[in-house]
């Protein structure tokens, strides 16, 4: 096992890409602490986890208030004893025409992905740092680099995150903590069966394996960097799209 006697938390976790990512981290041998918005679901995500014989831990977070985003890593902490791993994944999607996109279209948007994966860094960050181990995980999108329409706040907030990601890896190499970003395509969630046929249709259209990735496929990924076997990858943009936009 890759991860024995590593601790996880994987915010976002109830479902999706973040579901499967801490089901994976403890087939591996994590203990995993799932963090989600929706307690029910986390809650469903440990027992799968309890289940593979390993310790979990279901929390209710916002990530985008502060005050949540500290106690949910004292939570995971007081459950886990430590956090080796960070898996920024918890993400919402607000979709609309630029010019009529509202204001709080804007802001859920950009405070769940690019603040709260600021908070929650911020908020295991020193632990790593004392231990001079850690391992970030960062979820951003292939709509970072390229954009997409009906979606500038989301394109927008997945771009914050690769340049988070990146100057967090230049700041915390010298404490032995890794910072990597995945950039998803289109993977089957329940997030992007949201998306109107026309537009899905058209982005499978231009993914040249002609199919949604699965999110046990974003998962591996995940593990990869996760891992010491990624020891000597930091700063990195992982891309896992079936090749669209390649």
């Amino acid at each position: 096992m890759k991860l024995l006697g590593k601790c996880a938390l994987v915010t976002g976790g109830g479902s999706g890409i973040g579901r499967a990512s801490a089901i994976a981290l403890a087939v591996e041998g994590a203990d995993v602490a799932v963090a989600d918005l929706n307690l029910e679901a986390a809650r469903e995500t440990a027992a799968s986890i309890e289940q593979l014989g390993r310790r979990a831990v279901a929390i209710r977070v916002d990530v985008s208030k502060k005050a949540e985003v500290m106690a949910m890593a004292d939570a995971a902490i007081a459950a886990l004893g430590k956090i080796d791993i960070l898996v920024n994944n918890a993400g919402i999607n607000r979709a609309n025409w630029l010019r009529y996109m509202t204001e709080e279209e804007w802001d859920s948007v950009m405070d769940i992905h690019a603040k709260g994966t600021f908070l929650c860094t911020q908020a295991v960050v020193m632990g790593m740092m004392e231990r001079r181990y850690g391992k970030i995980v960062n979820m951003s999108s292939i709509m970072g680099k390229t954009g997409t329409a009906t979606g500038v706040n989301y394109s927008a907030a997945k771009a914050a995150i690769i340049g988070f990601t990146k100057a967090a890896a230049k700041e915390l190499a010298k404490h032995n903590i890794t910072v990597n970003a995945i950039l998803p395509g289109v993977i089957d969630t329940p997030m992007s069966r949201a998306v109107p046929d026309k537009f899905r249709n058209a982005q499978l259209a231009e993914t040249p394996m002609r199919r949604a990735g699965q999110p046990e496929e974003l998962a591996a990924a995940v593990v990869f960097l996760a891992s010491d076997e990624s020891s000597y990858v930091t700063g990195a943009t992982v891309e896992v799209t079936g090749g669209w936009m390649m």
